[in-house]
C-alpha cells in the first residue's frame, strides 16, 4: 500500500528542507522517493494547510526502570484525573499505557531512557516495552559501579575499560552510556556528602575528572554515536557553573554531552547567594565543537524528582512535597532518590531557575547542539513541551510570564533582554534532526528515502503554536496513521535500539569471578540476549551502527 502526503509544508532540516511545499510518499513503513513509485497511490491525503515534519524524538526523559515505579508507588493520589484541581497535563508517573498515548498524541514517535541500571535492565526493558507506539531504548549507567571503579583504582589499560563499556552496552541492550555525579553516589555510599571534580572520593581515591577522562575516551575510541551523557558534579548548588565547566574540560576535546544542564547553571552571586551562570555556560557550549546539551526546563507546578543521584536527593529531601521520601543503594552499581517537588511561581528560586533554562535555549547560537527537555519529570512532565515550545517562539508570551514573576530576579537574570524567537525550522531541528544525529539513528528524524515513516503533521491554520503542538492533526508510526484529529486508530509497539560494539570476550572471565563474589546473580542472568528481548521482553532489538567519529 502506498499514502502520499500531499502538497504539505515540510520541515526535514536534515535535508536542508525548510517550509517548502512537497510530497511524501509512504510504502512498507518507510519513506519512498517519488521517483520510486511504481504503481498507483492507494490512499492521498492533502496537507496544503499543514505543516509536515518526522516524528519527534525526546532524548532524555525518565520513562522505565525501579525509580519510576517507586514514584508511581508513593504518589498514588496523583493518579487520579477526576480529583478536583487536577490538572490533566500534569502526568508526574504516568503508567505505561498512559506514557505512550500522551508522546504519541504530542506526535512524539521515539524516547530514550537516560539511566538504565545494568543489574535492573531485564526489568526496565520489560516495562518500556509494555510502552505503546514509540521506538525506545536507555544508556546504561556508569561511573559509580564498584567493578569500574576498582579499574580504575588498579590503573587498568584504556583498552580493558573500552572492553568493559562495550560489554556493558551489550548486556543490557543499551544505546549509550550515562554517568550521574561521576563517583559521587558510591562516595555517598561511604559518608561523604559532596564530591568536586578534582576532589578524591574516600573509599576508591578517584576523582570525578579521571572517570569523565575514562568513560569520553572509551565511548570515542568504540565509535559509539551518542557521546557521554554526563549528569555533573554538584546539582543543584549554587555556584556549580564552576564545576560544569571543568567538567566539559575532562573531556579532553572529546565528544561529551551534558544533560539537564540548567541544573548545572547556577552562580552564586546577590544577597540570596543565587544567581543565574547561563551565559558562562552558553559561552562554552557556543564555542566547544564536541559539547551538547540538553537543558531539563523547570516548569511551575507539582512534579516528582528521580535520579541515580542519592547524594543530591538526600541534600534536597528536607523540600520534598508532599513530605515523603526515599534513597537507596543498588547492589554494587549505583543509587536511588525519589522526592516529589512543587516548583512555585512565587518562589525566587523556582523562577530564576525557569529563567535560566530560557535563557540558555536562547543563548545557545546553534540549535544542532542543543535540546528540548524537561528531564521528565524532573523539571516538569513531558506534556509541557507545546507549552516550552512557545515560550521559546513567543517572546511577548514570555515576557508576560516573567513579568509575573517575583521581580528581585531581574537582577541575577538577562531574560528579558533576549528577543530572540525560535522558528519552527529550529524547533524541527532541535525535535526532530538533532537528536537522531547525536543519537547515531539514521533512519529516524529525517524524511529521506528508506527512513522510517515516522511523520507528525500539524495544522498549520491553529493560531496558537501551543495548541499546534500539543494535538497534531496526523500521526504516523511506521506508515501507520495512529493518531487522526486526537483520536487514537490504531496501537502499534515499537523497537528498541541499541549499539554492540566489539571488545574482548576474556573480560567476562574476570566479571564472573566478581559477580559470584559480590552480586546477587551469576553473570550469565545479567547479560540480556535479543532472543530474550524479542520473546521475553517483547521488543525486537534494532543494533545502530557503531563507526562514528567526531572530530578529536
Amino acid at each position: 500500500m502506498i499514502t502520499q502526503l500531499k502538497s504539505g509544508n515540510v520541515y526535514d532540516p536534515h535535508n536542508k528542507i525548510s517550509n517548502v511545499k512537497k510530497d511524501i510518499f509512504i510504502q512498507d513503513g518507510k519513506i519512498i522517493d517519488k521517483k520510486n513509485v511504481r504503481s498507483k497511490v492507494d490512499k492521498i491525503i492533502n496537507c496544503s494547510d499543514k505543516i509536515i515534519m518526522p516524528g519527534a524524538i525526546d532524548l532524555h526523559t525518565h520513562i522505565g526502570g525501579g525509580k519510576v515505579n517507586i514514584a508511581r508507588l508513593m504518589l498514588e493520589e496523583f493518579h487520579n484525573e477526576k480529583e478536583p484541581g487536577y490538572d490533566s497535563s500534569a502526568i508526574i508517573a504516568p503508567s505505561t499505557l498512559k506514557t505512550g498515548l500522551k508522546y504519541i498524541e504530542m506526535g512524539y514517535t521515539t524516547c530514550f531512557e537516560p539511566a538504565l541500571l545494568p543489574i535492573n535492565a531485564r526489568q526496565a526493558h520489560a516495562e518500556m516495552s509494555d510502552i505503546p507506539f514509540i521506538d525506545k531504548g536507555g544508556y546504561a549507567l556508569l561511573g559509580n559501579d564498584d567493578y569500574f571503579l576498582d579499574l580504575l583504582r588498579k590503573k587498568s589499560s584504556q583498552s580493558t575499560i573500552n572492553d568493559y563499556v562495550a560489554f556493558i552496552l551489550s548486556a543490557t541492550q543499551s544505546l549509550g552510556i550515562k554517568v550521574v555525579n561521576p563517583g559521587g553516589i558510591n562516595a555517598f555510599k561511604f559518608n561523604q556528602r559532596a564530591l568536586n571534580v578534582d576532589e578524591k572520593s574516600k573509599y576508591y581515591g578517584i576523582t570525578p575528572r579521571e572517570i569523565v577522562e575514562k568513560l569520553t575516551r572509551a565511548i570515542y575510541d568504540l565509535g559509539v554515536p551518542h557521546p557521554l551523557h554526563v549528569h555533573c558534579s554538584n546539582l543543584g548548588i549554587p555556584g556549580n557553573f564552576l564545576s560544569t565547566i571543568e567538567t566539559i574540560k575532562a573531556a579532553n576535546g572529546l565528544p561529551i554531552h551534558l544533560t539537564h544542564i540548567q541544573f548545572q547553571s547556577y552562580g552564586n552571586n546577590g544577597d540570596k547567594g543565587f544567581s543565574s551562570a547561563a551565559v558562562e555556560i552558553s559561552n562554552y557550549l557556543n564555542k566547544i565543537e564536541n559539547l551538547t546539551c540538553d537543558v531539563g526546563q523547570i516548569m511551575f507546578g507539582q512534579t516528582v524528582t528521580m535520579s541515580g543521584d542519592s547524594m543530591s536527593q538526600y541534600r534536597n529531601h528536607n523540600h520534598a512535597h508532599p513530605n515523603k521520601w526515599m534513597c537507596m543503594d543498588i547492589e554494587c552499581d549505583a543509587g536511588c532518590g525519589v522526592v516529589p517537588f512543587k516548583y512555585k511561581d512565587k518562589s525566587f528560586v523556582n523562577a530564576l531557575q525557569w529563567a535560566i533554562g530560557l535563557e540558555i535555549f536562547l543563548l545557545a547560537e546553534d540549535p544542532w547542539k542543543v535540546f528540548l527537555t524537561t528531564d521528565h519529570p524532573n523539571g516538569a512532565p513531558f506534556t509541557s513541551y507545546p507549552h516550552l515550545i512557545k515560550l521559546l517562539m513567543d517572546k511577548t508570551f514570555r515576557n508576560d510570564i516573567l513579568n509575573q514573576l517575583p521581580k528581585e530576579i531581574l537582577n541575577h537574570t538577562i531574560l528579558h533582554t533576549l528577543k530572540r524567537e525560535y522558528t519552527l525550522n529550529e524547533i524541527s531541528i532541535m525535535t526532530r534532526s538533532a537528536p537522531a544525529k547525536i543519537l547515531g539513528l539514521k533512519e529516524k528524524g529525517n524524511l529521506s528515502e528508506g527512513s522510517d515513516a515516522d511523520i507528525t503533521v500539524y495544522d498549520k491554520n491553529k493560531k496558537d503554536i501551543e495548541e499546534m503542538f500539543a494535538h497534531p492533526s496526523l500521526v504516523i508510526k511506521d506508515g501507520k496513521i495512529v493518531v487522526e484529529n486526537g483520536k487514537i486508530k490504531e496501537y502499534v509497539w515499537g523497537k528498541t535500539h541499541t549499539v554492540k560494539p566489539d571488545y574482548d570476550k576474556s573480560i567476562e572471565k574476570d566479571l564472573g569471578k566478581f559477580f559470584e563474589k559480590y552480586h546477587t546473580m551469576k553473570l550469565d542472568n545479567y547479560i540480556l540476549s535479543d532472543d530474550e528481548m524479542n520473546s521475553l521482553v517483547g521488543s525486537p532489538v534494532y543494533v545502530n551502527d557503531c563507526k562514528y567519529k567526531r572530530k578529536q
